[in-house]
C-alpha cells in the first residue's frame, strides 16, 4: 500500500508534504485518545465512582459536538481545514494538561468534554485534508493509509496503559496523564506544520445549499449513518468497560491493554484489506456481515472467559470494527455528490457524537443496574439491529 503511494507521489498524484504530517498526526491523535480515555476508567476506580458516573464522564465526550458537528463541517468546506486541525489541537492539549494536574471528578468531566470538541475538529478536518493530499486518482489509497494510520494509534494506546500498569489491577493514572500530554504536544506540533491551502475548497455562494433533510432522504444512507452511530459508539463501551470486565474477572491491566491491543491490530489488518475485501464482496453486503460479526462477538464477551478465549473475540470483533467504520464513511460519501459532502459527512460525525453521548450514559445505566454481562448483550442487540435495518433499506453496493 505505502509503495502506491510512493509511486503515485513521484507522478504528482498526491501531496506527500501534507500527507506524511497528516499521518503522523493521525497516529499521535488516537494514541492520546485511547491512553486518555482507558485511564479515565481507572481514574474512575480511584477515585471510586460508580459506573453510572463512569457513564456520564463517558458520555461527556460526545456532548458538546452533537450541537456544532453540522457547523464545523461547513466551516472546513469554506476552505479551513488546516485551520480546524490547529484548533483541534490545541483543544486536545488543553485537556490532557487538564487531565494530569486536576484530580477530580469535575477535571474528569470537563477535560473530557474539551477532548470531545477536540477530536470532532480533528476527526473532520482530517478526512478533508485527505481530500486535499489526493489527486483524483488516488484518494482510495490516501484514505485506506489514513484509517491505517489511526489503527496503529489505537494499537499503540492500549499497550501504553498496559506497559505502565504492568501486573497491578489499576496502573499509575497520573503518569498515563502525563504520557498523554506529552504526545499531545507533539502532535500539536506536527498538526501546526500543516498550513491552508492556496486556494478554499469551495464557497457556498457559489453552490447550491444542500439541507441535511436532503441528505437524509438519499435510499439507504440513513441506516448506514445508524449503523455506524452503533459501531463507533461499540468501540467506546469497549475502551471504558472492558478494564472494568477485567477487573471484575481478576484480569491485570498488562493482560487488558494487550487485548485492546489485539483489537486494534486486527482492525488495522481489516482496513489494508479493505479494498480487496469490496471488490469481492461489495460495500453494502461487506457492512452487513462486519455488523453482524460484531453483534455475535459482544454477546460471546458476555460469557466469562479466560484471557485467550477473549483475545479470539478480540480479533473478530476489531476486524469488524475496522471494516464496517470504514465502509461508513467511503458508503456516506460515495452515495452523495461533491456538494453535499462535506455537509454529509458532518451530519455522519454528529450522528456518532451523539451516540456517544446517549449509549454510554445509557450502557452506565445498565451496567449499574443488571451488570456488564447484561450490558454487552445489550450491545450485541443494538448491532444487530443495525445490521437488519441496513438488509431491509440496502441500496446497491
Amino acid at each position: 500500500m505505502f509503495e502506491k503511494l510512493a509511486a503515485r507521489a513521484r507522478r504528482g498524484d498526491i501531496d506527500l508534504r501534507l500527507l506524511i504530517p497528516l499521518l503522523l498526526s493521525t497516529v499521535l491523535v488516537q494514541m492520546v485518545t485511547a491512553v486518555v480515555r482507558i485511564t479515565t476508567s481507572y481514574r474512575a476506580l480511584e477515585l471510586n465512582l460508580s459506573i453510572a458516573w463512569l457513564g456520564l464522564i463517558a458520555a461527556a465526550f460526545a456532548i458538546l459536538p452533537i450541537f456544532i458537528a453540522v457547523q464545523v463541517g461547513r466551516y472546513i468546506d469554506r476552505g479551513h481545514d488546516a485551520r480546524t486541525a490547529w484548533i483541534g489541537a490545541g483543544l486536545f492539549l488543553l485537556s490532557c494538561a487538564g487531565l494530569a494536574f486536576w484530580s477530580s471528578v469535575e477535571g474528569l468531566f470537563i477535560a473530557t468534554t474539551v477532548m470531545g470538541m477536540g477530536h470532532l475538529c480533528l476527526m473532520a478536518s482530517q478526512q478533508m485534508l485527505c481530500v486535499r493530499a489526493a489527486g483524483p486518482r488516488s484518494m482510495e489509497n490516501v484514505f485506506g493509509n489514513y484509517m491505517v494510520a489511526g489503527a496503529i494509534g489505537q494499537g499503540l494506546g492500549p499497550y501504553i496503559v498496559g506497559w505502565a500498569g504492568g501486573g497491578a489491577t489499576v496502573p499509575p493514572t497520573r503518569l498515563l496523564f502525563l504520557i498523554a500530554l506529552g504526545l499531545a504536544v507533539a502532535s500539536f506540533a506536527v498538526i501546526l506544520t500543516m498550513r491552508p491551502g492556496q486556494e478554499p475548497a469551495r464557497t457556498h455562494e457559489a453552490e447550491e445549499f444542500v439541507t441535511v433533510g436532503t441528505i437524509l432522504r438519499i435510499p439507504g444512507l440513513l441506516a448506514v449513518i445508524v449503523a455506524g452511530i452503533v459501531m463507533v459508539s461499540s468501540s467506546d463501551i469497549i475502551l471504558i468497560y472492558v478494564p472494568l470486565l477485567g477487573a471484575e474477572r481478576h484480569i491485570d491491566v498488562s493482560q487488558i491493554g494487550l487485548l485492546l491491543t489485539i483489537r486494534a491490530l486486527a482492525s488495522m489488518t481489516a482496513r489494508l484489506s479493505y479494498a480487496r475485501l469490496v471488490a469481492v464482496f461489495g460495500r453494502m453486503p461487506l457492512m452487513i456481515g462486519s455488523t453482524t460479526a460484531c453483534a455475535m462477538a459482544f454477546a460471546a464477551l458476555a460469557v466469562p472467559l479466560t484471557f485467550w478465549p477473549m483475545a479470539a473475540i478480540m480479533v473478530v470483533m476489531g476486524m469488524s470494527f475496522g471494516l464496517a467504520t470504514t465502509l461508513s464513511i467511503s458508503i456516506t460519501v460515495d452515495m452523495t455528490t461533491a456538494s453535499a459532502r462535506g455537509t454529509a459527512n458532518s451530519l455522519r460525525i454528529m450522528g456518532n457524537r451523539l451516540g456517544q453521548f446517549v449509549l454510554p450514559f445509557g450502557a452506565g445505566i445498565v451496567a449499574a443496574a443488571a451488570g456488564l454481562s447484561a450490558l454487552l448483550l445489550v450491545m450485541a442487540a443494538a448491532i444487530v439491529t443495525a445490521a437488519a435495518a441496513m438488509h431491509w433499506q440496502r441500496p446497491d453496493s
